[in-house]
């Protein structure tokens, strides 16, 4: 997913992605833990990525550009 030089952050592109439907289903994911960014859990939302960052849930990757 291309992301461009400023970033997102971790909540908005789970919606963007369809990765979750919904804003209360991104928190639900990440408060229990099925969340990682380049390989490590992430429980923050609010989290920056940037491209080079990859993303999974629920066997889903996405790799921003």
């Amino acid at each position: 997913m291309q992301v461009g030089t400023a970033g997102i952050r971790l909540g908005q592109l789970l919606k963007l992605a369809n990765l979750v439907d919904t804003g209360g289903a991104a928190k639900q994911v990440l408060e229990a833990g099925e969340v990682t960014v380049n390989g490590r859990t992430e429980l923050r939302r609010g989290a920056q990525l940037k491209p080079g960052d990859v993303v999974a849930v629920q066997g889903h990757k996405v790799r921003l550009t």
